[in-house]
């Protein structure tokens, strides 16, 4: 892979990049605020900090119009721009964009939003900033990326085709017997332009006390769905060089330019030594979601969050039908659990369904009940237990 990084403005740098070489460019421009943006790193021992002060909004314009026009040659056909501004400057940028890569290449406007807590502000708090998305042409990259659905999407629902009735109606579809049709396994829900992605606290390790310092997670999104392994990618205000370190993550080549030493001095000492904070955004999971994720590490699966008899369903059929799963509960019984799988799963008409066993609870009484569409399997940790058992 190729690392490339140069100080100076990034205006004349890009003049010797040769034309329709690049794949993705990444942008993180001053945003018009007018203000000295500073900020210290975590020991407090340094102070970073940059001019974002214009004497107008003209001035402004043409250092980004002129910019752009080079970034759009840089770009190969298949190429794609982001970027990244917020309420100060945002209707400056689309405005620009429009003019120079034609408002029918614009793609998205992506909102970048996180949680913030401060009550020094009459007003709404500012928790959000925008990525503007366009591509050079038509014909440009883009690679789907899949969501886990809500706890409120009703899966199984999902899973079933449907067609329309006499009525013109959308109804469920039903095979002559009365069965279930299912319409085959979901990858889960598209990638939306709402992004929930936290922002670096102050005592993330990834924090190295840049003013403009985004969230690694961040850019590797914008790299993952824009550009594939082995392409270029180019960010001219490359700061303290995130955008670069995703890139070397996800495998691409990078080039990087910054008009300030210091911000080139933190890039290449972080692509020397990456540390990538880990976010827990998204994390919508109930209280026993963990358990039930534990028993069901690495098993490819679309979870169901509003059935209680089902924990979740395989990325796989058998029979050309659904598989379903459930974890027996902590404190649940295995005759329980069976007959808790087996009521949820009687009306799917599903041929084969698991369910994973993580205790030896028993009833009192004896239980003779074995259905043929569930196979019980013993989890890893439940194995685990037993041998050390033996072993005592």
């Amino acid at each position: 892979m190729i690392e490339r990084i140069f100080v100076g403005d990034c205006l004349y740098i890009a003049k010797n990049i040769a034309e329709n070489s690049i794949d993705l460019i990444y942008l993180d421009p001053p945003f018009f605020t007018n203000k000295i943006q500073k900020l210290s790193t975590r020991d407090g021992n340094k102070e970073f900090s940059y001019s974002d002060v214009w004497n107008n909004s003209n001035e402004y314009i043409n250092f980004l119009y002129y910019r752009f026009i080079e970034f759009k040659r840089l770009l190969k056909d298949n190429g794609n721009i982001f970027v990244h501004c917020d309420r100060n400057s945002s209707h400056i940028i689309r405005t620009i964009l429009d003019s120079i890569f034609g408002e029918e290449q614009f793609r998205s406007e992506i909102i970048w939003s996180y949680k913030r807590w401060s009550n020094s502000k009459k007003g709404l708090l500012n928790s959000h900033q925008t990525i503007y998305f366009y591509s050079k042409s038509n014909n440009f990259t883009f690679n789907t990326i899949y969501t886990e659905y809500s706890e409120s999407t009703n899966l199984e629902q999902i899973l079933q085709k449907r067609e329309k009735d006499h009525n013109g109606k959308s109804v469920y579809a039903r095979q002559i017997n009365g069965e279930t049709v299912f319409n085959g396994i979901k990858k889960g829900v598209p990638l939306s332009d709402v992004w929930e992605i936290p922002y670096l606290n102050p005592t993330a390790k990834e924090r190295v006390g840049y003013p403009t310092q985004k969230p690694i997670e961040l850019l590797e999104r914008i790299i993952e769905i824009a550009s594939n392994v082995g392409d270029t990618i180019l960010d001219p205000f490359c700061g303290s060089g995130t955008t670069l370190i995703a890139g070397k993550l996800k495998n691409r080549n990078i080039i990087g330019i910054d008009i300030s030493n210091e911000a080139i001095e933190i890039t290449k000492n972080r692509l020397n030594n990456i540390i990538k904070t880990e976010s827990n955004a998204n994390s919508y999971e109930l209280d026993n979601n963990e358990f039930i994720k534990n028993h069901l590490y690495n098993i490819k699966y679309q979870p169901v969050y509003r059935n209680s008899g089902i924990d979740g369903i395989l990325n796989q059929l058998f029979n050309n039908k659904p598989i379903f799963i459930r974890v027996q509960r902590e404190k649940e019984s295995l005759e329980e659990s069976i007959e808790k799988l087996y009521k949820a799963i009687k009306s799917k008409n599903s041929d084969k369904s698991f369910l994973v066993r993580t205790n030896n609870h028993r009833t009192l009484i004896e239980y003779d009940n074995i259905y043929k569409e569930i196979e019980i399997l013993d989890s890893i940790f439940y194995q685990f237990k037993l041998y050390l058992l033996e072993c005592n």
